[in-house]
């Protein structure tokens, strides 16, 4: 692991991550496979509904993209610690180019473009976390959490920019903004295989055991340790609040729209307003703050982002819910990186893979079961009470964890018993008969 370089009571700086030739090739290809992913959702959900007139199989084609988090996430990250991480990433973008290029080809079925949808984005979660599982190799103390919060801010910049820039491809040809994505995936494989070195796999052949065996010590290691369950727990809860304006944005835009607003531009302010608080915090507060404060804040953080939600109980105006789900965005980008940081650190190598998978499955359903639970009572409650009290009781919540969150002594343990555990050998186990 790299040595740190600059003094450890101050942030790291940007040009010391990205002094790292190898962390330019892993962020220069996230980027260009982010902002792919994102113009081909925009051009096959309008595909879909050009085709079929439906508005159930155009959510579908946008919904299919989380289902191999949701189906198989944990187990399929798992492989990532099988092999050499930069294999992983490269076969993975290999794999995915020729199935956006063939869902490209006119003629195709509504149903044979969701299955070619579901395969591409079937390799999605290995791939990424052998992204996650590198970075801990690259970098090391705050120059990753600086990594991880610019890469999260990154992917939210990446969202917006994609979903404009293909939806006005898509409107000229959809088919021309899934080639561009399958161009980036090549692209991204060619950057994967010459910007980043060639390490061995994390799990031996001589380590490895069933797939299952190896998915459930993920869960075990995850949640069996206080200070790994700690983080997963206070990331898994924070993903409930700040995402329910996104997801309720068109119902709501509509509720405005009665009332003389604009239905499209209020939808689309809503939408963008958490990830660009996100994004705003993610640069600011991993720049500007020092390491030790940006941990002392988890707390201040995890409370203030349902916190700055409760206000919609007075129905505010469109513009003040924008600024309000800014707020929580801010909040939850304050908390992001710095946990993100503390979980990868304190992984023992060969665990990272998987643990990376565990933690964002469960961040999938918990963000979709939020926006599913707060629909369902949107039906029957005015959207405002909805969110609102889903806040208030939120307070509540986060308010309980930051009590029992860890201090600051436990985490620098767990990191070193992960180093110290990293450095050790791997134990062989030996495959029982049959197994």
């Amino acid at each position: 692991m790299s040595e740190e370089t600059h003094a450890p009571e101050r942030p790291a700086t940007f040009r010391e991550v990205f002094a790292e030739r190898e962390y330019r090739a892993i962020f220069a290809a996230t980027v260009l496979t982010w902002t792919g992913d994102y113009l081909a959702k925009a051009a096959v959900t309008l595909l879909v509904y050009q085709q079929s007139q439906s508005v159930a199989l155009s959510a579908a084609a946008f919904a299919t993209s989380y289902l191999p988090w949701l189906i198989g996430g944990p187990l399929l990250t798992t492989l990532a610690d099988r092999y050499p991480y930069r294999t992983v990433m490269v076969i993975c973008d290999i794999i995915r180019l020729p199935l956006y290029a063939v869902i490209a080809i006119d003629g195709l079925s509504t149903e044979m473009i969701l299955v070619l949808l579901f395969a591409a984005t079937l390799v999605s979660p290995p791939s990424q976390a052998a992204r996650s599982a590198t970075l801990p190799l690259i970098l090391a103390g705050d120059r990753l959490v600086v990594a991880l919060g610019l890469n999260a801010s990154t992917g939210q910049a990446a969202q917006v920019v994609g979903y404009l820039v293909g939806a006005g491809i898509a409107l000229y040809s959809p088919t021309l903004a899934l080639l561009i994505n399958a161009g980036t995936f090549g692209l991204s494989a060619l950057i994967i295989w010459f910007g980043v070195r060639h390490r061995p796999a994390a799990v031996a052949d001589g380590g490895r055991r069933h797939l299952l065996r190896e998915t459930a010590a993920g869960f075990q290691l995850v949640f069996g340790t206080p200070v790994l369950r700690a983080i997963a727990i206070m990331v898994f809860c924070a993903m409930l609040f700040a995402i329910v304006p996104e997801g309720l944005a068109a119902a709501w835009a509509t509720t405005f729209a009665s009332e003389g607003a604009d239905r499209s531009a209020t939808q689309a302010l809503i939408m963008i307003a958490a990830p660009a608080g996100f994004i705003l915090g993610g640069l600011l507060i991993g720049r500007a703050v020092r390491p030790d404060r940006r941990r002392a804040l988890v707390r201040v953080f995890a409370v203030l982002a349902p916190l700055a939600l409760v206000p919609t109980l007075l129905n505010p105006s469109p513009l003040l819910v924008a600024l309000l789900a800014a707020v929580a965005g801010f909040s939850v980008a304050g908390l992001l990186p710095v946990t993100n940081g503390l979980f990868v650190q304190a992984l023992p190598h060969g665990y990272r893979a998987r643990a990376f998978g565990v933690m964002n499955t469960g961040v999938q359903v918990m963000q979709g079961g939020a926006v599913l639970i707060t629909g369902v009572l949107a039906e029957r409650f005015p959207i405002p009470r909805v969110v609102g009290l889903w806040s208030v009781a939120g307070v509540l919540l986060m308010l309980l964890l930051a009590i029992r969150w860890p201090r600051s002594e436990r985490f620098d343990a767990a990191i070193a018993r992960a180093q110290e555990r990293s450095a050790s050998p791997p134990q062989v186990v030996p495959e029982r008969a049959g197994g």
